[in-house]
């Protein structure tokens, strides 16, 4: 046999995605050179790695055994080259991170800094939804990931981040004004939601159960910035983190709708498999957030205590 490093990659993206246009999409490759790299490392065996259902690929039995073994081969290649570099005084090796969706604007500040004093250390983050971020966790598949709401069917460590505020938003076409709305307003207004998994509509549900209030779901869509875009148009309001929301509200855009109890109240936390024996690169990384963690929410966050403060006051003052 005569596989590459390369052909391995693929072939595990192809066998965790079921898809050759995923793959290709994770990998930053075209689907047609997916495809011949699958294909060449298919050509190695006279068993099927993989076969076509019903217009879908499917991950054969054999496919299965000889991704693990995969994982495993690249995993010691990573091993190799953090040894490596460790003889060489540099720190080397992968960050996997997974994160939910409005993570990524917060994620991306805690890790530039980390990447640029270590070079070296290859980053692989996957920006998903809330229920796919814990699966990654209780699979032991990443190093560390990024939620709003801590899983309470899992042991994890923790360290908290900053705060996430979500707040009511609509578009301008009407006028609320500046007094604090009753809650049963959520119970009138065309509401659109996340889809089922998402941190961002489990909060809201939460919140909704607490109070006591019966929302309709008028509209479900699977992204935030799907969400946004579709209460831009008018379609209806819905309750969103103000971390996604700053470029909105500054271009008038977007609202803040004043409704009594708001905003919604939670924190960014970066968590990891409690029993997860931590590479030299995640150690490392988890050293410099506990370092960092302030200056860098006051250079990069400074906005948002600013914003969230400016508005509970405003509101405050028209009850």
């Amino acid at each position: 046999m005569n596989f590459t490093f390369h052909q391995l990659r693929i072939f595990l993206k192809v066998t965790e995605h079921q898809s050759v246009t995923k793959a290709a999409e994770e990998l930053h490759l075209t689907q047609p050179g997916v495809s011949i790299q699958l294909k060449n490392f298919q050509s190695q065996f006279e068993i099927p790695l993989t076969q076509i259902l019903s217009r879908r690929l499917i991950v054969t039995d054999f496919g299965h055994k000889i991704a693990e073994s995969a994982r495993l081969i690249l995993e010691g290649a990573d091993k190799i080259e953090e040894i490596s570099m460790a003889f060489q005084g540099l720190l080397a090796g992968s960050l996997k991170v997974s994160i939910v969706s409005t993570g990524k604007y917060v994620m991306p500040f805690f890790l530039t800094g980390f990447l640029r004093q270590h070079p070296q250390v290859k980053l692989q983050m996957d920006v998903t939804n809330k229920a796919k971020v814990v699966q990654s966790v209780a699979n032991n598949e990443v190093d560390f990931s990024l939620v709003s709401i801590l899983p309470e069917e899992l042991s994890t460590g923790s360290l908290s981040l900053m705060p996430n505020e979500l707040y009511l938003v609509g578009n301008k076409d009407e006028t609320f004004g500046e007094k604090k709305n009753p809650l049963s307003i959520l119970e009138k207004l065309p509401l659109i939601f996340r889809e089922q998994g998402s941190g961002t509509r489990l909060t809201m549900e939460r919140f909704f159960s607490e109070h006591n209030l019966e929302v309709d779901t008028y509209l479900e869509l699977t992204s935030n910035e799907a969400v946004k875009q579709a209460v831009i148009a008018g379609l209806g309001y819905s309750v969103l983190p103000l971390i996604g929301i700053r470029e909105e509200l500054m271009s008038g855009t977007l609202q803040i709708i004043p409704v009594r109890h708001f905003p919604i109240r939670s924190t960014w936390q970066l968590i990891w498999p409690e029993k997860k024996v931590k590479s030299p690169a995640a150690e490392k990384f988890l050293e410099y957030v506990e370092t960092e963690k302030q200056r860098i929410i006051s250079s990069r966050f400074n906005w948002y205590a600013d914003f969230a403060a400016q508005h509970s006051s405003r509101f405050a003052a028209s009850k």
